[in-house]
């Protein structure tokens, strides 16, 4: 179960601007190297979750850790106070290395 500290931090995070919402934009920020960590809610689609990985592996100089919440589209979509979305990536160090800590608890 996600906590209300990862909600908190992925506002943090969004309200600073350092989230890149969606399919798009989150493929976008791993082809410019700004990804750190990519977020998929938990009723994403397995093909969604291959062509992550694909990219992650093809697309960057580094690897981008990809993690499956316990969030769903609509859950997201709450915690960030925006539409529902499938998939996010985080553009920050801390903030990625913050949000790592709290999903392995």
């Amino acid at each position: 179960m996600q906590t209300d500290k990862l909600a908190g931090l992925l506002g943090l995070a969004r309200r600073a601007g350092k989230l890149s919402l969606g399919h798009d934009a989150v493929l976008d920020s791993m082809k410019a190297g700004s990804a750190e960590l990519c977020l998929l809610s938990s009723d994403a689609s397995g093909r969604l979750y291959k062509e992550l990985v694909r990219a992650s592996e093809n697309l960057t100089q580094a690897h981008v850790p990809i993690y499956v919440t316990d969030y769903t589209m609509d859950g997201f979509g709450r915690a960030l106070g925006a539409k529902k979305t499938a998939v996010l990536s985080v553009n920050d160090r801390g903030f990625a290395k913050r949000i790592t800590e709290e999903l392995t608890v």
